[in-house]
């Protein structure tokens, strides 16, 4: 930025007057200032821009302005704000959070996106004015969850220009259908990560347009979306060999068949992940009562236990025994591991899969146990607890 003064032009730099007197300020060149001011939050800057005209200049500057996390003002911030941010930061901007901030709506990210054309992240979790926006060319990461109003017009707005887009996250946009998805699969070819938590809407038809148009992806929530069956399943084995993780709690429809579940997945199920899925990093199996020792010792044996499997939930699968633990054993980046309500693990097996992994996080649960029955007596067999109650 330049100004004429008198017929001489200043850069911003030299827009110092006399009466900045402070000794720093003669001291320190005023680029070295600028780089200082860089490492400031939001709340310090506008501190330090009531200063004086020369700290005004300095904290205000672009460049100090790259990242903003607005979530702590949230209750304050308006659409003028947000307005009057993207004018003064403009290309400088990289990474903008608005979560929680209730009176931003689309006007204001309109302006935003025409501005702010270098934005690579945006978090507008919570934003639930929004509905529509227009896309921005760099963009890599954009969250509207729980923005309940956004609909497959706003979200092909959104995606339309944003080719390079890499992180989705749509939790709670309870609007959305098949048609929405759609748009995704067709202009998001670079998705690695995709969250659709909770959208009650979405179906087969949908999330295969995903699969097919976004082989990159890595790490797909579907959770709550009670309408889909095992065709995405088989159409995320056959379009998405990145694939490392997969949430689909409360989905019902899911079965073995599909290649995975939730109530009656059984130990073919992890035959196949052991085979197919090479870098499986995080497995949750909690609740399946079917599991038993030989589906885990395949999974041990696969190509993901040695250095890729770093998280396996058995809890509540009554047919694991200590035989379970010591497959795990060649499992050398496993970090933690559930055994919550598996009756069948015991403290020594546990000890001895330790010693292989001796930085493991075992979650477990030992039950007490119930006292015996008092000789000779008629009295009910009850545990000391219940005695007390």
């Amino acid at each position: 930025m330049r100004r004429d003064v008198n017929g001489v032009t200043k850069s911003r730099f030299e827009m110092f007057s006399n009466s900045d007197e402070a000794v720093i300020n003669k001291k320190l060149p005023k680029e070295l200032l600028l780089r200082i001011f860089s490492f400031l939050d939001v709340v310090t800057l506008c501190r330090c821009a009531q200063v004086s005209r020369a700290w005004n200049v300095l904290a205000l500057d672009g460049s100090n302005w790259q990242r903003i996390d607005l979530f702590d003002f949230q209750r304050d911030i308006e659409g003028r704000v947000v307005e009057n941010i993207s004018k003064r930061c403009g290309g400088f901007l990289r990474k903008l959070s608005l979560r929680g901030c209730l009176g931003v709506g689309d006007n204001a990210l309109r302006t935003f996106a025409q501005n702010c054309r270098n934005i690579e992240v945006l978090n507008l979790n919570g934003c639930t004015k929004t509905t529509d926006a227009e896309g921005c060319p760099l963009l890599e990461q954009l969250n509207i969850s729980w923005c309940d109003q956004v609909t497959k017009d706003g979200i092909q707005a959104l995606v339309r220009g944003c080719g390079g887009l890499k992180a989705l996250f749509l939790k709670g946009c309870t609007q959305l259908e098949d048609e929405a998805l759609k748009y995704i699969g067709a202009h998001c070819p670079e998705l690695v990560t995709l969250n659709l938590q909770t959208c009650l809407q979405i179906t087969d038809e949908g999330l295969i347009t995903i699969c097919r148009g976004c082989h990159k992806l890595q790490s797909l929530c579907a959770s709550g979306c009670s309408n889909i069956t095992d065709a995405i399943l088989n159409a995320l084995g056959q379009n998405c060999p990145r694939l490392r993780i997969l949430e689909v709690a409360r989905c019902s429809q899911l079965t073995d068949v599909g290649f995975t579940t939730l109530a009656r997945i059984t130990d073919s199920t992890l035959i196949q992940l052991s085979i197919h899925c090479p870098r499986l990093q995080v497995l949750s199996l909690s609740h399946c009562e079917l599991i038993t020792d030989d589906g885990i010792r395949h999974l041990g044996n696969g190509a993901c236990a040695h250095d890729q499997l770093e998280v396996i939930e058995l809890d509540n699968c009554p047919l694991i025994t200590d035989a379970s633990l010591e497959h795990l054993k060649s499992c050398h980046s496993l970090e933690r591991i559930e055994l919550y309500d598996c009756q069948q693990i015991t403290r020594a097996g546990i000890k001895r899969l330790r010693t292989h992994l001796p930085n493991i996080k075992v979650h477990a649960y030992f039950a007490p146990v119930t006292p015996p029955p008092s000789v000779g007596g008629s009295r009910q067999r009850f545990c000391r607890c219940c005695i007390i109650l």
